[in-house]
């Protein structure tokens, strides 16, 4: 049997072992496949790849994080070497990501742009595989109270009524909404279902006095926003 050192990492010279790098160096000194083996901790002795070898193999065969964000536990756990376990410690980590980004200082957001709720969303709901509805709760000076979903539908369409928005509105008190959802397809174009959507639900606001201030489209690649667009 070949001695299967050589591909251990313990066995590599400390500068070059991922762990101590980043603790000398800090993480911006690491490569995808390797920040990824620090992830999973330990490498296939079946194909004696260590952690980096595995680390890299993922990536190349999604495409890179972004793709390996969209694939399943079911999809990475197909992968060689990596189980359950391991592909639930890359989804954990992918999601610390999302968090950190959509995450400000200060007890409450302040949003008062689209880009605003696309930079603090668009992580979560990107590459959602199903079409996920959002209503995001705003006080007078337009930060978060709250958001919640109120529809979660097929990878086609997401039923909305204009109830399941505002109960929770009129409960905390919230002075205005905006709505958000994903398409899954990656163009964030309304459909006239979405269209649709907007008018009844801005339409219900103003008789009950919590004005819908936008409706948030989010792709892949962008949003289209039907505030920006004059639309509400």
């Amino acid at each position: 049997m070949t001695d299967d050192k050589p591909h251990s990492i313990k066995h590599w010279p400390e500068d070059e072992r991922p762990r101590e790098r980043l603790i000398k160096f800090g993480p911006a000194h690491l490569s995808d496949a390797q920040l990824v083996g620090i992830v999973i901790g330990s490498g296939d002795p079946r194909s004696r790849k260590n952690a980096v070898d595995l680390g890299r193999d993922l990536l190349n065969h999604f495409g890179g994080f972004f793709y390996v964000d969209l694939a399943s536990i079911s999809e990475i756990s197909g992968v060689r070497g990596f189980g359950t376990a391991k592909a639930a410690q890359v989804k954990a980590a992918l999601e610390m990501g999302k968090r950190l980004v959509s995450q400000k200082p200060g007890n409450q957001l302040k949003m008062n742009t689209s880009r605003a709720f696309y930079d603090h969303y668009a992580p979560f709901m990107r590459n959602l595989r199903k079409e996920v509805v959002k209503v995001v709760l705003l006080n007078p000076k337009l930060r978060v109270i709250k958001d919640l979903t109120v529809s979660e539908g097929s990878v086609n369409a997401s039923i909305v009524h204009p109830r399941e928005v505002m109960i929770p509105a009129i409960k905390e008190s919230a002075s205005s909404i905006v709505l958000l959802h994903n398409h899954p397809s990656g163009d964030p174009t309304p459909s006239a279902s979405d269209i649709e959507i907007t008018h009844r639900v801005s339409k219900t606001g103003e008789i009950i006095g919590i004005k819908l201030i936008d409706h948030i489209i989010i792709g892949q690649e962008g949003y289209y926003s039907f505030a920006d667009e004059g639309l509400i």
